[in-house]
């Protein structure tokens, strides 16, 4: 943190394009899991990073502020849910723009079409490499809830994709 010549601080630019670029792509597919649609997507994004700006926060490293964006999307996506204009995008056209590893369209497909209570902890597990625990607390539930969602949510795409079960 710097004082700006007015007199009020501002984060390090630098780092703040450092931590824009570092962790764009993750504050976006977080949200696109949440509201399935880029454009939302891109304005929590957007609202993220604003806050980030604004916050002047400090961070122990660049999990915590990883963690820090994550929980801040996650609240800005719960606040686009009571907006009236919600809309929803099919994934079909939209798969290749998220830079996830993918084992094909088909398991993308079946994890968006996961209820939200099982699909966000799957993407945050599986994708994002979040331990359960860690999972619990941005989601603020309990770890035996989010272990419990992620064994449903795989009986569920196993069901699905005609595969065996799923392993952590």
């Amino acid at each position: 943190m710097r004082e700006s010549q007015a007199g009020t601080t501002q984060p390090d630019m630098i780092w703040f394009h450092g931590a824009v670029e570092r962790h764009r792509d993750t504050v976006f597919r977080v949200a696109f899991n949440y509201l399935r649609s880029a454009a939302d997507a891109d304005d929590v994004c957007q609202d993220t990073f604003v806050a980030l700006y604004r916050s002047g926060r400090e961070f122990e490293d660049d999990e915590h502020l990883k963690a820090w964006l994550v929980r801040v999307a996650i609240n800005q996506c719960k606040s686009m849910f009571r907006m009236p204009w919600r809309r929803v995008e099919d994934i079909d056209g939209y798969a290749e723009r998220i830079a996830a590893p993918l084992d094909g369209h088909a398991l993308l497909r079946e994890v968006m079409a996961l209820p939200e209570k099982y699909r966000i902890p799957v993407y945050l597990f599986y994708y994002e490499g979040y331990r359960t625990d860690e999972i619990a607390r941005m989601l603020g539930v309990p770890g035996a809830t989010v272990r419990t969602r992620l064994a449903r949510a795989r009986k569920r795409l196993a069901s699905v994709l005609g595969e065996g079960d799923f392993d952590e």
